[in-house]
């Protein structure tokens, strides 16, 4: 039973602590946090002893490519932030397997599709990222949940984050369904398919959302794609843009209903049916050679994280909390090691 003070620590532990009224930051968070970035760093460092300094997780990169991120015209209750008004941004995208280590493509996994806006005006780093993966939810929940899976990487036994012991009630079935959804996906081009945010955002002061992209030009997919060597996600984007465009609809998912469309838990969907994705924005990638060496060590030296953001749509939850501490040390200590500039680029 409760005593006073423990109720009052209960009731100030999930008020809302932030200026977004859905918000609820547990009161072990930031030690949460703190421990991630620690064993983060030290993987890093560790791994460098078999080479240059990479990042901790979306490591393989089939490549980045040049686009144009064009918003369209729209009614005035969606005129918020980067689509306030109809404009083109130049991008960088970046496509990359989900994993912190490099693998065949033909291994399942997550795919990941980053679009960096450039010349976002608002923004302290003059740039706008959107990261997504080719799934809507994530398979960990909270800062708690991803001290564990960090150790569990750690120790490279997966299965004790999803089976933690021999109690049946501490399995995460739920999560564990949704990993195994993400990595049975079978993806032959990364421009064939859908890629989602998980995580939300803020669409504005008071609303969350959350974002997808839609392919919407010709399919590359054929009987001819490859699929056996160990780069063909590579392979077949680049034969696609050699001759061809390809073209992706951005949409914004409102979130309607705060106890069904929860921002501190990605695992869980937000219902279409409730409130169905819009179009808000289209992207062109021209056709083009993006396998250069030159290109390629460029898209390495990049950093995306979800906090190159204007106010608008700025990160909600506590994964994308955790990953405003982890990104910034990835990509701080990958630099370090690599004697590499950070900077954010302006332009192609």
């Amino acid at each position: 039973m409760l005593n006073k003070g423990n109720l009052l620590l209960a009731l100030i532990t999930f008020l809302p602590t932030s200026a977004f009224s859905n918000e609820r930051v547990p009161a072990d968070e930031a030690s949460a946090i703190q421990e991630i970035t620690r064993m983060v760093e030290e993987n890093i460092r560790a791994e460098t002893k078999q080479g240059p300094a990479h990042r901790d997780v979306h490591f393989k990169a089939h490549g980045c490519v040049k686009a144009e991120f064009r918003v369209l015209p729209l009614p005035a209750s969606m005129q918020i932030g980067i689509f306030a008004e109809a404009r083109n941004y130049p991008a960088w995208i970046r496509y990359s397997n989900g994993s912190g280590k490099v693998q065949n493509d033909s291994v399942g996994d997550g795919r990941g599709m980053a679009i960096k806006l450039m010349g976002v005006e608002s923004s302290q780093s003059g740039t706008q990222d959107f990261l997504m993966v080719n799934h809507p939810v994530f398979f960990v929940r909270n800062a708690a949940e991803y001290v564990e899976f960090q150790k569990a990487i750690a120790q490279d036994a997966l299965n004790k984050f999803f089976f933690p012991g021999f109690n049946p009630l501490n399995f995460r079935l739920h999560e564990l369904a949704n990993a195994i959804a993400i990595r049975s996906k079978k993806v032959d081009n990364p421009l064939d398919i859908q890629y989602w945010s998980a995580t939300p955002y803020r669409f504005g002061e008071n609303t969350a959302m959350k974002f997808s992209v839609r392919p919407c030009g010709k399919p590359s997919r054929s009987s001819s794609a490859e699929t056996t060597a160990p780069d063909f996600l590579r392979e077949n984007m680049q034969k696609h843009l050699a001759n061809d465009d390809a073209c992706f609809d951005f949409m914004v998912q409102l979130g309607t209903h705060p106890v069904a469309m929860p921002v501190e838990d990605p695992t869980i969907a937000w219902s279409e049916k409730d409130s169905p994705f819009v179009p808000v924005a289209k992207i062109t990638i021209p056709a083009q050679t993006f396998t250069a060496s030159e290109q390629l060590k460029f898209c390495e030296d990049l950093s995306f994280t979800p906090w190159h953001a204007i106010p608008d749509h700025q990160p909600l939850g506590g994964i994308n909390r955790v990953r405003k501490a982890v990104y910034e040390t990835s990509s701080r200590v990958r630099h370090e090691l690599n004697d590499i500039e950070r900077h954010e680029p302006k332009g192609f």
